[in-house]
């Protein structure tokens, strides 16, 4: 079977005269005394292209009279000028065939769905105009992303997704077993012996593949991942999943500052990809989703982000007077609602947070001289707080040693990494990037769950 013409080619090159064939989804049918006016999209674009059908076709009274939202159809015909406002051509059909019918029970009838019910349809709501854009979009942005680093000399490693590390130390990994769970095999003292699992250890979901990508970062330089990633935390909110996708980088020879300029340079060509790659699925989400939506994105990829440590930070937030719901002290991490009101109120923009308290964050951050901070930092946007959280890694053998032992976590497991510091040690540095919290600030979607394709959360794992 050959490949039908894709419409968003024939709605840019507009080859009029000439035969063309579609292959796509029903959106609409209207009749007059004589024709029928279909709206085929194929999810290629946002825009349908409108096929005219005349009573001279063979099936017009017993097939496509009955055409209805969602049916699939197979149409040739000429593309011709179209007498119709809204749009330049369309299609006078020679054939029209349905491959599939929808019937009236079809559940994304010609109306406005909340996205609340397009979650309990997930395998259909690609289907409809707001989340085809989101699909269209975040590829877009996913070949972004390799081209940026590709395009820098940076190699792709792929880290382990199966993994017996757990980078950020918190205990949020969901556990990977062989056991029969009804019997599993238990040591003397009544504990599950993972001795005798598959792996001969206990084993999770990767958090993170960024210790790993260490290891490559100490031979090849510079490298990224770009996988999935999950955390067992059991958060209900509108920025947190179960699985999502993380961009992470390392970067061997590079301080924290050198960090910074990588994670604003992928930021800013990611929003440009999205302004000028995208501009007809930005359109739809700046009209029905966020009205203010082209100002964000410009304050992103026009304007230099500001830098504030977080001590300065914690400052300002006191400056202000506003009684948050979390009281904001020294020592204590920053909220969702403390990161909003530093980008929406205080700088109006992106702003990078520098040198967090080390008792806050995980053990591989590199100590500063004060000896009660971090080389840390995390990249705050306006409506979704934090998108990205990086630092400088301690290269220092024996301070890396101290660290993990001041958070109690077992040198033997670790000693590969430990290693890395004793055999030819640099400074390096990287980040990570929750892909998701990128696709859903440039789409302005208000919940994370409408920006991956298969939102996994607590009490939540469809298909």
């Amino acid at each position: 079977m050959m490949p039908a013409q894709r419409i968003v080619h024939l709605l840019r090159t507009r080859p009029k005269g000439e035969t063309v064939e579609v292959k796509g989804w029903v959106r609409t049918r209207r009749d007059s005394r004589e024709f029928s006016f279909i709206e085929v999209n194929d999810g290629s674009c946002l825009a349908n292209i409108q096929v005219l059908a005349g009573p001279l076709l063979d099936n017009f009274h017993s097939e496509i009279k009955q055409v209805s939202t969602g049916c699939s159809v197979h149409v040739t015909g000429r593309l011709v000028p179209s007498p119709a406002k809204g749009q330049e051509v369309e299609i006078h059909a020679d054939t029209i065939r349905v491959v599939g019918w929808a019937g009236p029970d079809y559940p994304l009838q010609k109306k406005k769905h909340s996205f609340e019910f397009l979650r309990t349809i997930t395998h259909l709501r690609p289907r409809t105009n707001s989340l085809g854009a989101v699909a269209r979009l975040r590829s877009a942005l996913s070949f972004a992303v390799h081209r940026f680093f590709q395009e820098r000399g940076f190699v792709q490693i792929h880290t382990p997704i199966i993994t017996t590390s757990d980078c950020e130390g918190a205990g949020e990994m969901f556990t990977v077993t062989a056991f029969d769970l009804d019997k599993p095999a238990r040591n003397e003292q009544g504990r599950i012996d993972y001795q005798q699992d598959f792996f001969g250890r206990q084993a999770g979901l990767t958090v993170s593949g960024q210790l790993e990508a260490e290891v490559y970062a100490m031979a090849l330089g510079n490298v990224y991942t770009f996988g999935p990633t999950f955390r067992a935390e059991n958060s209900n909110t509108s920025r947190h999943l179960a699985e999502f996708w993380m961009i992470e980088p390392e970067m061997a020879f590079c301080d924290l500052d050198g960090d910074i300029r990588v994670a604003e340079s992928l930021l800013k060509e990611l929003v440009r990809t999205a302004r000028e790659e995208c501009e007809e699925d930005l359109a739809l989400f700046s009209r029905f989703i966020d009205k203010n939506l082209p100002e964000k994105l410009a304050a992103v990829s026009d304007r230099e982000f500001q830098r504030i440590s977080y001590t300065d930070a914690v400052e300002e937030l006191h400056r202000s007077k506003k009684t948050f719901s979390f009281p904001v002290e020294w020592g204590v991490d920053l909220q969702s609602e403390h990161e909003r009101f530093l980008t929406e109120e205080i700088f109006k923009g992106p702003v990078v947070v520098t040198d967090y308290p080390k008792e806050i964050k995980p053990f591989y951050m590199r100590a500063n001289d004060d000896g009660r901070t971090v080389a840390a930092m995390d990249i705050l946007f306006p409506s979704i707080g934090e998108i990205v959280g990086g630092s400088q890694r301690e290269e220092r053998h024996d301070l890396l040693r101290q660290r993990l032992h001041a958070m109690a976590m077992k040198e033997e497991d670790y000693s590969w990494y430990l290693d890395l510091r004793r055999y030819g040690t640099v400074p390096h540095a990287g980040f990570g990037v929750g892909f998701e919290r990128i696709v859903r600030f440039i789409t302005g979607m208000a919940n994370i769950r409408e920006v991956i394709p298969f939102p996994r959360t607590p009490g939540s794992a469809d298909f």
